[in-house]
């Protein structure tokens, strides 16, 4: 199964930076700040990951990643499995 992963766990101990630290620099409230950091957050408010990007200076590349799908979860309008060219 894919996954979206959030990096921000690392990015934080790259600049030895709590999770406190990035809710009082960015607003965003300390939960949702958790949620992100433990890579519970089901959804991800885009006003966030740019507050997020500019605290710590980073791109959104460096706070987001995909980890491919180890089966297709997509069909075509056939209803066949659509697999991606690598």
């Amino acid at each position: 199964m894919a996954m979206i992963r959030i990096l921000l766990s690392t990015r934080l101990g790259e600049r030895r930076w709590t999770q406190a630290d990035l809710a009082r620099a960015t607003g965003i409230r300390p939960n949702t700040v958790g949620e992100l950091y433990h890579e519970l957050a089901e959804r991800i408010n885009l006003e966030h990951i740019d507050l997020i990007c500019e605290a710590l200076g980073c791109e959104i590349s460096d706070l987001l990643t995909r980890e491919p799908n180890s089966e297709p979860r997509v069909r075509s309008r056939t209803g066949a499995p659509i697999h991606n060219k690598k």
